[in-house]
């Protein structure tokens, strides 16, 4: 059964995701051999197209040694050979697999801004301009924080990564017409009343091309119209830290004031790490069914049936409203009842209500959800 899930993961990306085609050079990239099953699958995959695989291991501790320990120098060889991938592969396969959030807590921040200044040329054309898929491996880290047993987890994870997500592209298709006539987006619920517009600006559907799980509707506010505070209710990890209860109020599009339970001081420094830290440049609406509560893993809680997410830093190319920074943060809320509920309006029309479409067009999204 697990080898079935596997293969079945594998083809959703190099066939589905990916579209692999002959000669194609596929860079895969992982964290821990635990991964070998999917990286063995997806070789044969990749050969079988007669593609042409390469793989990398990346282990996070030596790699949070080696950035401890940069240098000027050491930067500039990163970048020259970040380069040479983004120029020499045409499709990139990025495995996580997760055993300490806080790995890279000891890195300062200083150190994190400037390989990220140097390399954010690059990290521009390999999402933007080139084909690519993100997943996180399933781990014993990851059942702790979903409070499940590996096992359980294992087939947890490979189900939801395994949506059908050509169904979900045609649930979603109603929402994106109404999203593309939209101006002014109204989100309210505890702790939070936020006001923006997204008035001409692209929509995006997320239905399994680049992020595995998928199941999200993205564009980004236009810069300067985004005012009100927020209070997101679950986790939000970032460079090693884990942040709780992120109160952001903003004025104009920018954050004039961040707040967490822990440390406020850390926060901000993320949020002045160059001028677009302070600005959104992403809004989405989770959309994925079997993803019904928070994961402590982003490429899952993102995702959530019931939620949105609010993404201080860069704007995607693809929905470009002019914000550039090095960082890209996606922070969540849920809205579901059993968290609290709120509202989401789109030209003060109630869109959905505790989580829950209330539009008749619109109520096939909710699935089983009551």
């Amino acid at each position: 059964m697990m080898d079935e899930k596997i293969n079945k993961l594998s083809d959703i990306i190099i066939n589905y995701s990916l579209k692999l085609k002959s000669n194609e050079k596929v860079l895969i990239t992982y964290q821990d051999s635990k991964c070998t099953p999917l990286i063995k699958s997806l070789i044969k995959k990749i050969v079988d197209l007669k593609g042409i695989p390469f793989v990398k291991l990346v282990d996070m501790q030596i790699e949070t040694l080696l950035t401890l320990l940069t240098s000027k120098e050491r930067i500039e060889e990163i970048k020259k050979r970040q380069k040479f991938e983004v120029d020499h592969y045409d499709c990139f396969i990025i495995i996580r697999y997760t055993i300490n959030d806080f790995e890279e807590k000891d890195i300062p921040t200083e150190i994190k801004k400037q390989i990220r200044d140097a390399t954010k040329d690059i990290d521009h054309i390999r999402i933007n301009e080139r084909r690519w898929v993100l997943l996180n491996y399933p781990s014993s880290l990851d059942a702790y924080k979903a409070k499940m047993s590996n096992d359980s987890y294992i087939n947890y994870a490979l189900d939801v990564m395994t949506l059908d997500y050509q169904d979900l592209y045609e649930r979603i298709r109603p929402l994106e017409d109404l999203m593309k006539k939209t101006d002014k987006v109204h989100i309210v619920g505890p702790g939070t009343d936020l006001t923006f517009s997204i008035k001409n600006m692209p929509i995006i559907p997320c239905c399994g091309e680049s992020n595995l799980p998928d199941g999200e509707i993205y564009t980004a506010p236009i810069k300067n119209s985004v005012n009100g505070v927020i209070t997101f209710n679950t986790l939000c990890p970032y460079m090693g830290n884990v942040y709780n209860d992120v109160k952001l109020t903003f004025k104009e599009g920018k954050i004039i004031e961040a707040s967490c339970r822990e440390d406020n001081e850390a926060l901000n420094k993320i949020f002045d790490i160059d001028e677009g830290s302070r600005y959104i440049g992403e809004c989405a609406i989770g959309l994925n069914p079997k993803i019904t509560k928070p994961m402590g893993d982003i490429l899952y809680d993102e995702k959530i049936i019931g939620s949105i997410h609010f993404t201080p830093g860069r704007a995607y190319k693809n929905a470009d409203n002019g914000n550039v920074s090095s960082i890209h943060w996606d922070m969540v809320l849920i809205q579901l009842k059993e968290y609290g509920g709120g509202e989401l309006f789109f030209d003060d029309v109630l869109v959905r209500k505790d989580g829950l479409f209330v539009l008749p067009e619109l109520k096939h999204l909710n699935y089983d959800l009551k």
